[in-house]
């Protein structure tokens, strides 16, 4: 089986394309070293409700549902805090739907692809409430 050379990019779109998306996401093995080193520059948010997150969340996550949300819940936060958000997984679009309420109210914001399945599937310990 090929790759039908009618469809690939070429390199400036491939650039413009995954550079685009690595400004948007990040993994759970760099959020992973970011936490451990303790030089991360984020407020890690998972955006499940607080039952999941008692369950097993990263540690050093803060628990925010994504449809809590709003200028006052992050009245805490100065306006050029970054935050990551994740949610269970490939499965779930509590992240996204995070990230889109973040962006709307002018925060920066990165998605933690894979969620707490990721970082279960890398080997990552779970923190416990």
């Amino acid at each position: 089986m090929s790759i039908h050379n009618e469809i690939v990019a070429d390199p400036q779109t491939a650039l413009d394309h995954f550079g685009k998306l690595l400004s948007l996401e990040t993994d759970c093995w760099d959020v992973h070293e970011a936490m451990k080193n303790g030089d991360h520059d984020f407020v890690l948010l998972d955006v499940r409700g607080p039952q999941l997150f008692q369950a097993g969340h990263v540690p050093g996550a803060i628990n925010l549902p994504h449809g809590r949300i709003n200028e006052r819940n992050l009245s805490g936060y100065a306006s050029d805090t970054q935050f990551v958000v994740y949610c269970g997984g490939p499965h779930c679009n509590g992240a996204d739907r995070a990230a889109v309420n973040l962006a709307r109210l002018g925060r920066k914001v990165k998605k933690m692809i894979g969620g707490i399945e990721g970082w279960k599937d890398e080997g990552f310990d779970l923190a416990r409430s």
